[in-house]
């Protein structure tokens, strides 16, 4: 496995951004990533049960189609809360990118991010399309991953190759998010992309298990998001031997996940206001359900992130999380050590002399800075 913390698209994707007038600053807005091959894909949503309208649109063409080839993604407007109108105007935005593509509406998928509860301006995304086709490129996901941030401070990119047989194999990932993060997908936005030849199967299992370990176990602020995607498309251009299971699935699915986790740690490191990145360690559960349970228990204490915050070593904050977690333990079962505050990086060790079952979440302090940005945020 060879990595690299830059955006590198693998064979057969072009990407672009441009800015259509979504955001009032001016900044990048729209960003299209397409296959020059029709791909698989594989996604996981929010568990949200108020979804985004391009959510259900997503949902409907990955129900009707079985090969993608393009994924419009807008920032500044969430397209949520926004009623039947709303789901028409991500059809719409779907509708108008596949008529200059000359490609299928439902090869499409439609993502959104930013305010909640405010119509999309479907007339600015219509007339930035025809620039945003003409400018694809190779190179054109450096744009991409910019158009895609809200209140981002630095765009979150990772890329890796491996070998299936004596072929290579790429895949990259951009993300965005930095507030609204919780676990069971965080808003946030995901899309990796993968030349790979594999099956929708041995696809749709890697991507769940890679979800799971990642994007499912952080946490900025507990509060989860109406938008959350993991997109993943694989159009085959590698040649390689197509991956259906045993070792090949295998090596995909660390590099996968190695992507996926990757990006989560990012999320968190540019969590809104946080001056300090949380590792939470819990082990000797009974089973890895209650490990993670008992750290995201943690990791969505304000009163824990506070404390880490003003650098106090107060343990009773964790052991309160603990027992309110669900978790069944014994005072005299339960082991804590907290590491120095001082640093940017903090380390929480947490066992529950249970079990054999450990898992790890990660999370940030919590500010004022964050109450600042997000009292501001409309």
């Amino acid at each position: 496995m060879k990595k690299t913390l830059k955006a590198i698209l693998p064979e057969g994707f072009k990407a672009n951004g441009i800015s259509c007038g979504l955001k009032k600053s001016g900044k990048l807005d729209l960003a299209l990533i397409y296959s020059q091959f029709p791909a698989l894909a594989s996604a996981k949503f929010t568990t949200n049960s108020i979804i985004a309208a391009p959510l259900v649109v997503c949902k409907e063409h990955l129900k009707s189609a079985k090969r993608f080839q393009a994924v419009l993604v807008n920032s500044g407007n969430a397209n949520c809360f926004t009623g039947k109108s709303g789901i028409k105007d991500a059809q719409a935005t779907a509708g108008y990118l596949a008529q200059e593509l000359k490609i299928a509406k439902h090869s499409v998928l439609v993502n959104s991010t930013g305010i909640i509860g405010k119509r999309l301006d479907v007339a600015k995304i219509k007339q930035g399309i025809p620039e945003l086709v003409l400018g694809l490129s190779s190179s054109g996901i450096h744009k991409a991953k910019t158009a895609i941030m809200t209140t981002d401070t630095f765009a979150k990119e990772v890329s890796l190759s491996l070998k299936i047989g004596a072929k290579p194999v790429h895949l990259c990932g951009i993300a965005k998010g930095a507030g609204m993060i919780a676990p069971n997908m965080a808003t946030m936005l995901c899309f990796i992309m993968t030349d790979a030849a594999i099956t929708q199967a041995a696809l749709d299992k890697a991507t769940g298990a890679a979800v799971d370990k990642s994007f499912n176990r952080i946490s900025v602020d507990g509060c989860m998001s109406t938008n959350d995607t993991v997109l993943v498309l694989a159009n085959a251009a590698a040649g390689n031997r197509v991956i259906s299971g045993g070792a090949d699935l295998q090596n995909f699915s660390r590099c996968l996940e190695s992507i996926c986790l990757d990006l989560a740690k990012m999320v968190v490191t540019d969590a809104e206001g946080a001056t300090k990145f949380i590792q939470i360690d819990v082990c000797q559960a009974k089973h890895m359900q209650e490990a993670k349970a008992v750290g995201l228990s943690i990791a969505n204490s304000v009163l824990f992130k506070a404390a880490v915050f003003g650098q106090n070593q107060n343990f009773g904050r964790v052991a309160a999380a603990v027992g309110a977690s669900g978790c069944k333990i014994k005072e005299e079962q339960l082991k804590i050590r907290l590491g120095s505050l001082k640093g940017k990086q903090v380390r929480l060790s947490v066992c529950l002399s249970r079990g054999k079952a450990k898992c790890t979440v990660y999370t940030c302090d919590l500010t004022p800075e964050y109450i600042k940005i997000n009292a501001a945020y409309n």
